[in-house]
């Protein structure tokens, strides 16, 4: 396979499949396509199938095979940017559980969730996220700019929720609240805090689209207005 990105703020990614080559990805989330592009529609059982939906994800999931050599486009959903990351066995990633946009077909995804039980009922956002795994090129979409860190063992760094994109499966997250009563009841910053450990590679996103979300619906007239 081969591939272009293209576009940014509102960017594409566009494969070249050789015949037999086949790409994964959510329902709905192919842009377009050569006509000789073999389309397959599964939902890899039930308890995958219900991990998704528990996730926020579509429950059914897309293959499309090259019959011959073709092509096929994946866009991103909100301005932002697309990023490949390549997996293997010894390097799998914990992603936002919106940020997957199409992958090879070996690539395996599941739910992650945080497992300290602070994280569990606080994390907001970043409770139920998605881990990556097993061998292949994944394509992720992340939310305004990127901002990469690389931390050491022990090293940490406190981060707004929705604005982790990915993590190195060997970082830890956990939650921190945040201290003051008047900062709790005056800062704007909620309640809680997610703090990232190292070792491992940290891919931070500058505008959310929960927080985009939240910033037009605080400009939209009341019902009452």
């Amino acid at each position: 396979m081969q591939y272009e990105i293209k576009g940014e703020p509102m960017p594409v990614v566009i494969c070249q499949l050789k015949n037999g080559e086949s790409l994964q990805c959510e329902s709905g989330a192919m842009s377009w396509m050569s006509p000789n592009m073999k389309m397959e529609t599964s939902g890899g059982g039930i308890g995958k199938m219900f991990g998704r939906l528990f996730s926020g994800e579509t429950m059914f999931r897309n293959k499309y095979t090259a019959q011959g050599d073709g092509l096929i486009a994946f866009a991103s959903s909100f301005p932002g940017s697309i990023r490949a990351v390549e997996i293997d066995p010894n390097h799998p990633v914990i992603i936002q559980k919106r940020a997957f946009l199409a992958s090879e077909p070996d690539v395996e995804l599941s739910v992650f969730f945080q497992k300290k039980g602070m994280a569990g009922f606080f994390g907001g956002e970043g409770f139920i996220m998605q881990k990556l795994s097993g061998r292949g090129t994944a394509f992720l979409e992340i939310d305004g700019s990127v901002v990469e860190y690389d931390l050491a063992a022990g090293q940490q760094i406190i981060v707004n929720t929705g604005n982790v994109a990915m993590i190195d499966a060997t970082c830890s997250l956990d939650v921190q609240q945040v201290k003051g009563v008047k900062n709790v009841l005056f800062g704007g910053e909620g309640l809680f805090n997610t703090v990232i450990t190292g070792p491992g590679h940290v891919v931070l996103q500058t505008m959310p689209a929960s927080a985009f979300a939240n910033m037009i619906a605080a400009m939209l007239p009341s019902s009452g207005d």
